[in-house]
């Protein structure tokens, strides 16, 4: 015979409920670390956008970054 005493077949149901139940736990936490980042990113997003337009209302003249090619530049006709 084997060295290993035999498990029986409760324990090895617990086993696999509870190795189940490990799994849907860590998938969960992924999924939320995985929306936590997306939040996390859009809100960064958010903030630069926000802080140009600032910038933006505050000296129209300075380029930034995100206005700088963004429009292209219209000319006006001279008039007569």
């Amino acid at each position: 015979m084997s060295d290993r005493p035999r498990i029986s077949a409760a324990r090895r149901n617990a086993e696999a409920l509870l190795s189940s139940a490990q799994k849907r736990e860590s998938d969960f936490k992924l999924e939320q670390e995985n929306a936590r980042e997306a939040m996390a990113l859009k809100t960064a997003r958010l903030r630069e956008l926000r802080l140009a337009k600032e910038r933006l209302l505050i000296d129209p003249q300075s380029p930034t970054k995100s206005a700088a090619g963004s429009r292209p530049k219209v000319r006006r006709a001279k008039q007569k």
